[in-house]
This record gives C-alpha cells, structure tokens and sequence, in this order.
C-alpha cells in the first residue's frame, strides 16, 4: 500500500494526541501520582500480555544485567522525574503547551548523544533547535503590561512554575530516550523472539523503575487513600487504561512500524504534528482559545523539528 508509513505516523501523531489530552483529563481529575502509579502497573501488566502472546513466556528475554541497568536509569529520568512534571505541567498550563514544550525532547536527545555517544552536530541541527525555541517564544511570549517605565517589552504568558515543569519533562523524555538507547544496544535477540519485541522488553524494565518511584512518591506525599479512591472510581480506571493504551502501546508499537515503511525522518516528522494536532481537540475539551500567535508558534516549533529530523 503506498504512503503506509506516512499513513501510520499521522496516526501516531493522533495517538500522541489523546494521550496528552487524557493524561490533562485524568492528571487533573485524580492527582499527578495517582495516574502514573496506575500509568506503569497497567503498561507492565499489558507488556506480561504481550510477552506471552507472543513468547509464551511472562517475562522479557535477552536483557544482560547492564542491559537491565540502563533501563532502569532510564525509567527513573524518562518516567518518575520526566512524565512527573510532564503531567505536573498538564495541571498548571494545560497538555495544548505542555505538548508545544516537547518538541525540545529530541534536541534535548542530540544534546545528550552529544555529551555521552560522542555523536556530531551539524549546523542545520542547531539552526532547526533555534527555530523551535522560536516557535515556543512567539506562543508563550506576550507584549508586557506597561506597570512601570522600565517594565521589559515582553513577558511570559503562562504560570512560571507550569513553564519549568515542561521544560524539564522535555530534558529528561530527551536524556532517557538516550539512556535507553545506550540500554537496547545490550540486548539480544534470543530464539522465538522477533527484534521487534526487543523496544517492549526495554520498556518492560523502564515501567518497573516507574511504578516503584512513582510508588513510592506517591506514599510519603499522599499516603494509599487517593491511589484506592482512584481504583473505584471508573471515569478515573478508564482515563487511565486510555492513556496507558494510547501511549506505551499504540504510539510506541505503531512509531516502531511506522519506520519500517518510509523513511525515519518522514516519520519523525510527521509524529511531531501533536502541537499543531492538539490545537482544535483542546478548543472543544478545556475551551481554551486558538489565537494566531498559537497557531504560528506551534508550526514553527514543528517546522524546526522536521529540519532536525530531516537532516539527521
């Protein structure tokens, strides 16, 4: 079938999309902790199902102990620090932004390869990152309020602290997608197991190190009440197996197949469209505006990303 691949990534996109918007849902409805200690025992609990599906075995194969041990690194940075201030961010300026912020995470990953795998830097890959901060600067920078005669001519238009949450969800979704790359190079691929199942075995470790620092946030800030609230409460067990679904599983598996169908950076390209994607969808949930300045400075942020990808 022709385009299948192009086909596939604007479905990742989407995917993306409920995910980002579920995970607002759900994050503002039940607590930050709350939904991701259900996030990883549902994502774990569907990796067991595919593993025996697909092995018939419970538990992933091929991982040596270093292996193992940069999953784990990376499951800490990726998903307790980086999905706890992604939906920490989802809370205070809404998953529309929080989604325009993570167009950082892959220049945050060249930045790491660059640090740690010795990987290069062309020019055009620094050229694409300054034209996502541009993105992000013409939709989150405003004309400021004239309080004073030196007040600075443009001001943050969003909550601070909602700013640095997504920044740094971006940062370190970038350092651990790194770390888990560092993590697969370790893996084989042993007998009855296809190569494709190779990402799902490294995310299986991630989810532990998830749901055991998620786990354990969640007791010293919240004790158990919320998380047994949330468990009988179907709205909150249906966002979450939702955003579990939607995320770990279709984005992640169809993001896999996508790249078997056209080229990685056409790929990437188009699974980068969740900012301008998520535009209308949260125009009709959350009621917030779709302004000019929004619209162009989430095509410039992805336009910055498809140069990155592109050229890499």
């Amino acid at each position: 079938m022709a385009y299948l691949g192009e086909l596939i990534s604007i479905g990742v996109a989407f995917s993306w999309t409920a995910t980002a918007l579920l995970s607002e849902f759900g994050s503002k409805r039940m607590g930050n902790l709350t939904l991701n200690v259900l996030r990883m025992a549902l994502a774990l609990l569907f990796s067991v199902v595919l593993f025996v599906v697909v092995t018939g075995r419970v538990l992933p194969v091929g991982a040596s102990v270093e292996a193992v041990g940069w999953m784990l690194l990376s499951g800490a940075v990726g998903y307790v620090i980086g999905d706890f201030c992604l939906f920490q961010c989802y809370i205070i300026i809404g998953s529309r932004y929080g989604q325009l912020f993570m167009t950082l995470a892959p220049l945050s990953a060249a930045l790491m390869a660059w640090i740690t795998l010795g990987q290069q830097m062309s020019l055009m890959s620094i050229v694409a990152m300054l034209i996502t901060l541009l993105g992000i600067s013409i939709s989150i920078l405003g004309k400021a309020p004239k309080r004073a005669k030196k007040s600075p001519a443009l001001s943050l238009r969003l909550p601070l602290s909602g700013v640095l949450f997504a920044v740094g969800a971006a940062l370190c979704q970038g350092i651990g997608l790194v770390l888990s790359k560092i993590g697969m190079d370790h893996f084989e691929v042993v007998e009855g197991m296809p190569a494709w199942l190779v990402p799902f075995s490294a995310n299986f470790y991630r989810c532990i190190a998830g749901i055991v620092g998620f786990s354990v946030l969640h007791y010293f800030r919240d004790g158990t009440r919320p998380l047994r609230q949330a468990l009988h409460d179907t709205k909150n067990l249906t966002a979450a197996i939702a955003t579990t679904i939607f995320g770990p599983f279709v984005g992640v598996g169809f993001s896999l197949m996508a790249v078997q169908y056209t080229a990685a950076g056409i790929a990437s390209t188009l699974m980068a469209m969740t900012p301008i994607i998520i535009l209308l969808p949260s125009r009709w949930l959350f009621h917030q505006p779709i302004t000019w300045r929004a619209l162009l400075g989430a095509v410039i942020s992805v336009l910055g990303v498809s140069l990155f990808f592109i050229n890499s």
